[in-house]
């Protein structure tokens, strides 16, 4: 008997497309106004040097996904195989931002270095991906999930909550209209008419009265529609990123835990697209957003692709391989060809962000949800260190806005460097924070004492707690602030306390050494 001919193509793939098109248009959106609006980036810079290459390993990824959807279809004989989907990873796109590109253009006002030093942390975030691609399970059993979800549920608030709102309130109109639709049909997953695709309707909407209120100067609202023009800018290979290593080597703290993060999400999104009933193969697919990224990296890209948790809810539109295929054509393409430019120019960012802001609010419940309920309190924890993070950003645009003739006193000037502490290696500091407390509330003390021991060993080198305003990392005895030495001690003393408590009560049978 002849096998079924597996239907790649069918209308459900037009509402797949539209929802993974926007993910990822959305992340280029931010990408763009965190750079332009917030650091003072050139806009140009962004469209000819960094999305090109972003927007070509999209196109990599997605056509990969694709070809292995076929792969599936032929090798279980099924005709109703989804494609796994891949886009730009919002956490990282915008913690790159704001963590990386942003700081650097601060100091250097040198947009070619900035977009070097972007490309170099995505080359290290690559390679990375490809050497955990064959731990991840090892890392996954091993690190409490309130580590690793806390630290995203931390980016939740901070970089995928709390910035959107302030962009939906630039436009409140258009914004909280757009923020409704995405809240009644995406958020508590209400059906809309006519299955319309709930991102592209508050898209829709949102566009439509921002540039309605503009155009007729409604309630002191200004807009107009941006001119159509193209500025073609195809990626070519590169190897810019070398002179970008040294500045990027500094940023480790960000690049390991965002490359480790992906690709335990990339694990479990690929077990969830397996209870869906696509079986595909957990190194294969992370493998794929490896060498993707790396792709990316040598093309200009500065932001790194992942696979998407939504598998099943594109299945259940009735996606099966042409929506990813459709999504990195049109990415990719119109990355190369400045079309880009336009989309980005014509959404704004009030109604583009609603979606960001959905993306941050599943990361937060998911932190609650997926970890052990009695883990909440180490969720908790992991959050607070993104949480120092965010108010570091905003006091340190303040004081870069004051006239340097202005003497900082004496006590803001500590605090500032305490705000140093808490915020820089925030991400690595959360996964610390939080798999402490996990695996003291399940009683493991000396396994809690290593989480402690590894904390003063990263504070030493600035991994974690930098007291450098820039974040980088540094030896020890080069650094001339007792600061370092004294976060160390703290937590070698409480290591050490945890320990002598481990033989001075009865230990528990799951108390050991990870």
């Amino acid at each position: 008997m002849p096998q079924p001919r597996y239907r790649w193509a069918q209308w459900g793939d037009l509402n797949a497309f539209f929802g993974l098109m926007l993910d990822n248009v959305t992340n280029l959106v931010l990408l763009t106004g965190i750079l332009v609006g917030v650091f003072g980036y050139p806009t140009d810079k962004v469209f000819s040097l960094m999305i090109p290459g972003t927007a070509l390993g999209v196109l990599f990824g997605d056509v990969l996904y694709t070809w292995m959807a076929f792969r599936l279809a032929k090798r279980s004989g099924r005709t109703d195989v989804t494609a796994m989907p891949l886009g730009l990873d919002t956490p990282s796109t915008v913690g790159i931002a704001t963590a990386v590109l942003g700081p650097v253009y601060i100091e250097t006002k040198d947009a070619v270095l900035t977009w070097q030093v972007g490309m170099a942390t995505l080359m290290i975030i690559g390679i990375f991906k490809i050497v955990l691609s064959f731990f991840g399970d090892w890392v996954r059993s091993h690190i409490p999930k309130a580590g690793l979800l806390g630290s995203l549920a931390g980016i939740g608030i901070t970089l995928l909550a709390f910035f959107p709102i302030m962009k939906i309130f630039s436009a409140p109109v258009a914004g909280i209209a757009a923020l409704g639709i995405i809240l009644y049909s995406i958020i508590a997953r209400r059906p809309l008419p006519f299955k319309i695709p709930g991102a592209f309707l508050a898209v829709a909407v949102g566009c439509f009265l921002y540039y309605l209120m503009g155009g007729f100067g409604i309630l002191g609202a200004q807009s107009s529609l941006p001119s159509i023009e193209f500025h073609p800018a195809f990626p070519f290979p590169t190897v810019g990123f070398i002179h970008g290593l040294g500045k990027a080597v500094s940023y480790l703290p960000i690049a390991f835990p965002f490359a480790l993060i992906t690709i335990l999400g990339g694990i479990n999104n690929t077990e969830s697209a397996r209870v869906a009933g696509d079986a595909y193969r957990t190194r294969s697919i992370l493998l794929v957003e490896a060498f993707a990224t790396v792709v990316a990296a040598l093309f200009g890209g500065v932001a790194q692709s992942t696979p998407y948790i939504g598998h099943p809810a594109y299945k259940a539109m009735g996606g099966r391989a042409a929506y990813t295929l459709a999504t990195g054509l049109f990415i990719g393409i119109g990355g190369a060809l400045g079309m880009m430019s336009f989309v980005v120019e014509l959404i704004p960012e009030a109604v583009i962000t609603p979606i960001l802001l959905f993306v941050g609010i599943e990361i937060i419940a998911q932190a609650f949800v997926e970890s052990p309920r009695k883990h909440a309190p180490a969720v908790a924890f992991a959050i607070i260190p993104s949480v120092g993070y965010l108010v570091l950003t905003y006091t340190d645009s303040l004081l870069d806005k004051l006239d340097p003739s202005i003497l900082i006193p004496d006590a803001l000037a500590a605090e500032q460097i305490i705000l140093r502490a808490v915020g820089h290696g925030f991400i690595l500091t959360a996964i610390l924070w939080g798999g402490l407390l996990a695996e003291l509330i399940d009683g493991k003390i000396r396994s809690a004492a290593a989480y402690l021991f590894a904390g003063a060993a990263c504070t030493l080198f600035g991994l974690i707690h930098s007291v450098i305003p820039s974040g980088e990392i540094y030896l020890p005895w080069n650094v001339n602030s007792y600061f370092v030495w004294q976060i160390a001690l703290g937590y070698i003393l409480v290591g050490i306390g945890f320990l002598a408590t481990s033989y001075f009560f009865k230990r528990d049978p799951n108390d050991a050494i990870v």
